[in-house]
């Protein structure tokens, strides 16, 4: 093996540094102008058309960078077949690690795919993010929140995240409605009223339980109803039908809100 295959760099010369720029600032002229280009079309379009034109932004960036870079990389680098190999090794290696997140959440949706902790249509809570699952992908699943905004979220979330999910598959989804009442009340009274309100919901499902818990606290009593809806879909517009119809009922019960006690919060 001779000194020229050993030679991985190419002697930089003024006509190698002139290459280099007009390479880079015709990247760079190229990238704008089509940004902008893309851009000017896309908000001349309407629908769908306009959306798949902003979506080119970005593709036919990398496409321009991947270009300049395939004719940057012979101006610096010899192109031997032994610089080639190190090269696409060290590249090689880059993206592995890049990726390593990425393969992770593969590998996960495999699991999922098993285990079955999610499941479209299910109600999920990952990481703070409450939605319905739409979408159930090999990298990602898709979350619809109750603002109805998307969200994508990685298969790799559970290797250490805990997946809360409210129905499981199924058609059943306990909803909980709050009530804070004042200390000076008749409980037994309380319990017979929210539970009524609970039967009396259009949107109850009546082949579930219906629990009226309470807990005491500092301030007062702290009552949940639990019940279900026929449909989880239905878990909003039932909350505050139980929301509005108890506090309707307490009060024509005389129960007054509780007052939190300063410097005093929920215990449990």
């Amino acid at each position: 093996m001779d000194d020229d295959d050993l030679q991985m760099f190419n002697d930089i010369d003024i006509t190698a540094l002139v290459e280099l720029a007009l390479v880079v600032v015709g990247a760079t002229l190229l990238i704008v102008l089509s940004q902008k280009g893309l851009k000017w079309a896309a908000n001349r379009l309407h629908g769908h058309h306009r959306f798949r034109a902003f979506a080119l932004v970005p593709l036919v960036r990398l496409a321009i960078l991947i270009v300049a870079l395939s004719m940057a990389v012979p101006v610096v680098i010899d192109p031997s077949l032994q610089n080639m190999i190190a090269l696409l090794g060290a590249v090689g290696l880059a993206i592995g690690f890049a990726l390593k997140d990425y393969v992770s959440s593969l590998i996960a949706g495999v699991v999922a795919a098993v285990e079955l902790p999610y499941r479209p249509g299910d109600w999920v809570e990952i990481e703070g993010t409450y939605g319905e699952v739409v979408h159930v992908g090999m990298r990602t699943i898709q979350m619809v929140t109750p603002d109805d905004n998307l969200v994508s979220i990685p298969h790799l979330k559970i290797w250490g995240s805990a997946i809360h999910n409210a129905n499981n598959g199924g058609d059943s989804l306990q909803c909980v409605a709050d009530f804070y009442v004042h200390p000076d009340h008749d409980a037994a009274r309380i319990i017979e009223a929210l539970r009524d309100v609970a039967l009396t919901s259009c949107y109850l499902k009546f082949d579930r339980p219906v629990a009226v818990v309470a807990c005491e606290q500092p301030w007062g009593t702290h009552y949940r109803i639990r019940a279900y809806p026929v449909d989880p879909r239905q878990q909003f517009r039932f909350v505050t039908d139980l929301t509005l119809r108890g506090r309707a009922m307490l009060g024509r019960l005389g129960a007054r809100p509780a007052q939190a006690l300063a410097g005093l919060g929920e215990v449990g």
